[in-house]
């Protein structure tokens, strides 16, 4: 079976299990530390990796990805190794049966020698036919007998040779199926890696908008307590009015009994005073009456303000556990 391949998680934790002892976490001591497994480029670039952000947790896009990655390499590790056996295999056969035909190839040349010697010698005994039909009979029963062996060797090897194209076909065949598996992961990957890219997107576009929503309503609230205040101070300046009023009312009335030749006179101020003694009450309660919408609408806006708060609370807590990588992840 394939070896399976590291991951910046294992990296991770074999460096803190060597800075938990006191030791130095190098490249090689990081890789014995995982049992020997892993390229040390790999693990110098993960070790680069981690020094440069310990704290930081690796975002979803980036684990996705390593993970991607990670099983992209395994699979196409078991599929190499696959392929490898398979052809180890056939050139085992191919092997065995070249060695096959070279001895049957050296058995025939044997037999053809045989068959000569035995020619020759019937070329020989010519003369003498009737003493050597035997031998003659024999030569050709042995001659039939080669010739159906040949037969038979070569029917093998043509089985051979079909039976290499089909490993060859076979071998080809894995090959376009690997090819293809490699494009759909890689297909896969960018649909996911874009799907993830813009739901994140649409995340930060929301929490923008809420923020403004938010500063927006932060600053009505400010103008409405300007607004507030100014209509408290105009109130007090009302009302201090209203009690010079009523102080220059009472001087009037103490100076209409001692003084009665100013007596109309006196009436008519006082009339005047009362008249804007009015006003000012009519304002006091106007001032009074907008005083109390203000605060109205200030709580108004406390309690939106205090709904958006909790909202965008919420609309962070989603993208922190959006953001953040399940358990399954992690491993």
């Amino acid at each position: 079976m394939a070896r399976g391949g590291i991951n910046k998680a294992l990296v991770h934790k074999a460096r803190q299990a060597l800075l938990a002892r006191g030791d130095n976490p190098s490249i090689d001591a990081v890789r014995v530390e995982m049992g020997n497994t892993g390229s040390k480029t790999t693990i110098h670039r993960y070790l680069k990796e981690l020094e440069g952000h310990d704290s930081p947790a690796p975002s979803l896009n980036e684990e996705l990805a390593e993970l991607v990655a990670v099983l992209a390499e395994r699979l196409q590790g078991q599929a190499q190794e696959r392929i490898d056996e398979a052809e180890q295999h056939a050139n085992q056969q191919c092997q065995a049966m070249r060695a096959e035909l070279a001895g049957v190839q050296q058995q025939l040349e044997q037999w053809q020698t045989r068959f000569d010697l035995q020619k020759e010698v019937l070329s020989k005994e010519t003369q003498a036919l009737e003493q050597t039909r035997d031998a003659l009979q024999q030569a050709k029963t042995e001659n039939t007998r080669l010739n159906q062996a040949n037969q038979d060797l070569q029917s093998r090897l043509e089985d051979r040779d079909r039976h290499l194209e089909s490993l060859e076909e076979k071998h080809r065949h894995a090959r376009d199926a690997l090819e293809h598996y490699r494009n759909s992961v890689k297909e896969q990957r960018d649909q996911d890696q874009q799907r993830y890219e813009g739901q994140l997107q649409q995340l930060q576009m929301e929490l923008r908008q809420s923020r403004q929503t938010l500063a927006l309503h932060q600053e009505s609230i400010t103008l409405l307590n300007r607004d507030n205040e100014r209509l408290l101070a105009e109130q007090r300046g009302t009302a201090r009015e209203l009690h010079a009023c009523q102080t220059q009312l009472d001087k009037t009335t103490k100076q209409a009994e001692k003084a009665g030749a100013e007596q109309h006179k006196a009436i008519n101020r006082s009339a005047q005073l009362e008249v804007r003694l009015q006003t000012a009450q009519q304002q006091s309660a106007a001032l009074k009456h907008s005083l109390s919408e203000a605060t109205q609408q200030n709580r108004m806006l406390e309690l939106l303000l205090s709904r958006k708060e909790a909202a965008l609370e919420t609309l962070q807590a989603q993208i922190a556990e959006h953001d953040s990588p399940t358990p399954q992840e992690r491993l």
